[in-house]
């Protein structure tokens, strides 16, 4: 029989919720005051959130908060009210860059969403349903997740939290427990229970820089169409590849970068510069900015049945 001892002290769990408790509120003192209210202001009526991620008055919020509008009316916690001017909005990735008429007082610091673990805490701040300046708590579910933007093309490194959200949080932030803003509420998943989704503070990041430099975020172009088919075995073996499924380019488009680096329809495009491709959305991946007027290499097994390397020059997408 094991020795017990007698001078072991019970868990303080009164504690132990107290500091849990303490920290969510010490990040919402934090963020809370540089989160407004966002409405468009002519066009399709419509209202979420955003957050100030500078004292000047730049503020981050969702694509389909603001929509078509070039204005909008941002309210802030301590009933301020002025109107924003929309710099650019990246479908794509659902992100929106707003600038305030005047400063709206406090703002947020983006953290690094890399640092990111499974089961972090996650704090939700938004107007849901009208409701303002709301506070939602979970954890950080999962990362690394890919959603399809209204665009159609595949958003990359979501993150699945399980703080609730509704209609109204949209472009509001998702904070850690350190006060940093970590992620941008994006969607939830109607029916589901505690599934939702925040774009990446990295994105996020990402996408403000693109458009304070270029007024949108650039990616880059070779003008083709393709779908995503199974890869005939008899063409992986002769591409030495373990690839299942491939992309056959349906169209080329005329004077094009890859019409011009000799792409024909019927192609195969298994890699770009050594990066295997087995569906449309490894190619919308693959074509950032970075590889704008950069040579690419495509290698593809050709419609003349030998394997193939292209030089392409990407262009910007229009």
């Amino acid at each position: 029989m094991g020795y017990m001892d007698k001078d072991i002290t019970p868990q303080n769990d009164g504690a132990l919720i107290d500091g849990y408790s303490q920290s969510i509120a010490a990040a919402v003192d934090t963020v809370g005051p540089a989160v407004s209210r966002i409405e468009r202001v002519g066009g399709r009526q419509g209202h979420g959130s955003g957050f100030a991620v500078s004292p000047d008055g730049l503020i981050i919020t969702n694509s389909h908060v603001v929509d078509d509008a070039r204005v909008v009316r941002i309210t802030t916690p301590d009933g301020f009210i002025t109107e924003g001017r929309v710099l650019g909005r990246d479908v794509d990735t659902d992100i929106a860059l707003i600038r305030a008429n005047a400063s709206t007082g406090a703002w947020a610091r983006l953290g690094d969403s890399q640092r990111l673990r499974r089961g972090h805490i996650a704090i939700a701040i938004g107007n849901p349903l009208g409701f303002e300046w709301t506070v939602t708590a979970g954890i950080v579910s999962a990362l690394g997740r890919s959603m399809r933007a209204a665009s159609g093309r595949l958003m990359e490194d979501v993150i699945q939290t399980d703080a609730a959200l509704n209609p109204g949080n949209s472009g509001g932030p998702l904070v850690s427990s350190g006060g940093e803003v970590i992620g941008v509420n994006t969607a939830v998943i109607q029916g589901a229970q505690s599934i939702a989704f925040a774009v990446a503070s990295n994105t996020a990041n990402f996408v403000v820089s693109e458009i304070l430099r270029y007024g949108q975020v650039r990616r880059a172009f070779i003008g083709i169409s393709g779908d995503t088919i199974v890869l005939p075995r008899r063409v992986a073996l002769a591409a030495g590849t373990v690839q299942t499924t491939s992309v056959r380019i349906r169209r080329v488009e005329p004077e094009g970068p890859a019409a011009k680096g000799g792409l024909q329809e019927g192609d195969y495009i298994l890699a770009i510069d050594a990066n295997p491709v087995g569906g449309v959305d490894d190619i919308v991946r693959l074509m950032d900015g970075s590889r704008i007027g950069k040579e690419t290499e495509i290698m593809v097994f050709s419609v003349a049945g030998r394997i193939e390397k292209k030089v392409l020059l990407p262009m910007p997408r229009s």
